[in-house]
């Protein structure tokens, strides 16, 4: 009797068994959602300071975002508030982000959009203050150029795309080409599929949001620290931080991020190295006092 009684609770549980195995398998793991980028950015322990009020620099190491490492500068200015916006330059030469801050005692500074590495100068278009001060180069790729920064006459920013006839159209008085071109009225721009745009980068990207903050991201590269961008990516990052205007400034070695504070935050790769040290010469700064 006792016999029958352990076999007959055997094949019961086993039975159950193969119920819950049921219900548990198989698992279709292509069907787990990815988490939200902009709840990932929300989520993040970010380290930084308050600079001024509305200035607000923060930045953190990312263990994974966009399938790799990646530390991200922010720089969050409210535009409300009285800032300065000033894009020193060079005719001829280098110009470090760091020493244009500190001439201009600025409160934070970051690089600009592209130049002769060989000459200095810029090799896109840039009119300061009223006065053409570079036409882009013959031959410069179109889809680099195609937006820019500029200051409006009561010194506000503007993320500008290029005026059909050409950048000479732009009415701002300071204007600073750049790209590509992110983000327009809240959309993702469609992006050429050229290395430029696909391999991974260090980049810096300026922004507006629809509440009016400018938002820099500075994110480093080429190094198993942080691995750096693709211009979707790039795009995707400032989406998920609110922009709805958004252009791709000069990347690479170039990519710097400075405050009066702390000097250099991030990690500039022209010298190999992931420390403060590897700072390139630019011809374009953008600072903010």
């Amino acid at each position: 009797m006792n016999v029958l009684y352990y076999i007959s609770l055997a094949l019961l549980l086993v039975a159950c068994d193969k119920e819950q195995d049921g219900t548990q398998l198989p698992y279709d793991y292509s069907q787990v959602e990815e988490q939200d980028l902009s709840e990932l950015l929300q989520q993040a322990e970010w380290k930084g300071q308050e600079l001024a009020e509305g200035v607000q620099w923060k930045h953190v190491q990312f263990p994974d975002i966009f399938d790799s490492r990646q530390y991200i500068n922010l720089f969050e200015v409210d535009l409300s508030k009285a800032h300065e916006f000033q894009i020193p330059y060079v005719k001829s030469g280098f110009l470090n982000t760091s020493e244009a801050g500190a001439q201009q005692e600025a409160l934070l500074a970051w690089n600009g959009s592209y130049f002769n590495t060989t000459e200095g100068g810029s090799t896109v278009f840039f009119k300061s203050e009223g006065t053409v001060i570079n036409q882009t180069v013959n031959g410069f790729n179109t889809y680099r150029e195609n937006g820019g920064f500029a200051i409006d006459q009561a010194g506000k920013p503007l993320i500008l795309q290029k005026p059909a006839s050409g950048w000479e159209a732009a009415t701002a008085p300071t204007v600073l080409a750049g790209g590509p071109l992110l983000i327009m009225g809240g959309e993702e721009l469609d992006q050429l599929d050229v290395a430029f745009n696909s391999n991974r980068h260090p980049r810096t990207a300026v922004g507006i949001t629809a509440d009016e903050k400018l938002i820099v991201a500075v994110v480093d590269g080429r190094s198993a620290q942080s691995q750096g961008l693709t211009i979707p990516q790039l795009s995707a990052l400032m989406k998920a931080l609110g922009c709805q205007q958004a252009v791709n400034l000069d990347g690479g070695g170039s990519s710097t991020a400075w405050t009066q504070l702390e000097g250099i935050v991030n990690f500039p790769s022209d010298n190999g190295k992931f420390d403060h040290e590897g700072e390139r010469g630019v011809a374009t700064v953008i600072t903010l006092k």
